[in-house]
Formats: C-alpha cells, sequence, structure tokens
C-alpha cells in the first residue's frame, strides 16, 4: 500500500470510528461496533493482499449511511465518488421492512460491482463469526441458524471472485455451526 492509500484507509478508520464511537454490536459481549468495521476491512485487505485501498476504506464506511447520520454527500466530499459509491451500493434501504432488506440483499447482491460483492462477502463473514462468539442475548440457536442460512444465500451470490474470502466465509459458516451443535447439545436452544 502506498503512503496516499494508508492515509485514505486511516482517515476512514478514524471516520468511522467517531461515527460508531456509542455503537457496540449486539452480542452479549458488547464489543464495540468499530471492531466489526476493521475486520471487515482487515479481511479485503488480506484477501487483496493490500491492492485496493478504496475497498478496504470502504470496509471501514460501510455502515456508515446505514447506521449513523452520515449523508452520501458527506462521504463524497471526504472520501470521493468511488469510495461513496462502494459505501452505497453494499447498503441497506433501512425505511424497509427487515425480511424485506433481507429478500432484496439475496436478490441484488449477485449483479452488484465486483468489489461490493468483495466487501459482502467480509461483512457476512464478520458477522458469521460474531455471531458464533457472542450471539444477541436475545437470539436463541434457531435465530442464529437462520442467520447463517441467510448469509448463506447473499454469499452465493459473491462466490469465485476472491479464493481467500470464499474459504474464510466456509470456514466462519462451520466454525458457527459446531457452535450452535455444542449449544443444542447442551438444551440452551
Amino acid at each position: 500500500m502506498t503512503p496516499p492509500d494508508l492515509v485514505v484507509v486511516m482517515r476512514a478508520a478514524d471516520f468511522a470510528a467517531r461515527r460508531h464511537i456509542k455503537q457496540k454490536r449486539k452480542g452479549v459481549a458488547g464489543e464495540p461496533y468499530l471492531n466489526h468495521l476493521v475486520e471487515v476491512a482487515n479481511l479485503l485487505a488480506e484477501a487483496l493482499e493490500g491492492s485496493d485501498a478504496p475497498l478496504i476504506a470502504a470496509g471501514l464506511l460501510h455502515d456508515t449511511l446505514e447506521d449513523t447520520p452520515t449523508r452520501y454527500e458527506e462521504l463524497e466530499a471526504a472520501f470521493g465518488s468511488d469510495i461513496a459509491s462502494l459505501v452505497a451500493e453494499v447498503t441497506d434501504d433501512k425505511s424497509l421492512p427487515r425480511d424485506e432488506r433481507k429478500r432484496r440483499q439475496v436478490e441484488t447482491t449477485p449483479s452488484k460491482s465486483v468489489r461490493a460483492r468483495l466487501l459482502k462477502i467480509a461483512d457476512k463473514t464478520s458477522n458469521v463469526r460474531a455471531i458464533a462468539s457472542s450471539p444477541p442475548a436475545t437470539w436463541d440457536v434457531e435465530r442464529c441458524v437462520q442467520y447463517v442460512d441467510w448469509a448463506e444465500l447473499v454469499v452465493a451470490g459473491c462466490r469465485g471472485l476472491n479464493a481467500s474470502l470464499d474459504r474464510g466465509f466456509d470456514a466462519a459458516v462451520i466454525d458457527a455451526r459446531e457452535a450452535f451443535s455444542q449449544e443444542t447439545g447442551r438444551g440452551t436452544a
């Protein structure tokens, strides 16, 4: 990564940290939300060997339009149209009901740009890992399994773009299913 690329990524990290400062992950561990954003960016950086700084920056910023008061124009002014467009491409329309948003992700993801699909794989990998290690307190095992099943449907529209990301997602799913199986075996479902 060249120095200007590193600056863009670090500016995105700073921006994301400030925008998500009060947010926590839904899991029982209550991790800072920033951990998710850094994990997504790291998955992309490793899979692409640091070759696409704007995509790595978008990984850090991918939830700013969806989960903070940030506007598209603000992202575009701060990071340019390439990064802002990537973030917008993976942003759900929060005015829609949850089930409709989930349905649309499955249907529309295969037609998104290659970079948006890479970002989707990294995002779903991070989410599946989190649900396996620290599920939301209000979710039973069945709901966790349903999330993983849905994530697999979304990622199905992204496969074949990057072997490293595909393997990482598959490993996360295997680990999650094993964790859920152990929960069910203990009778805590």
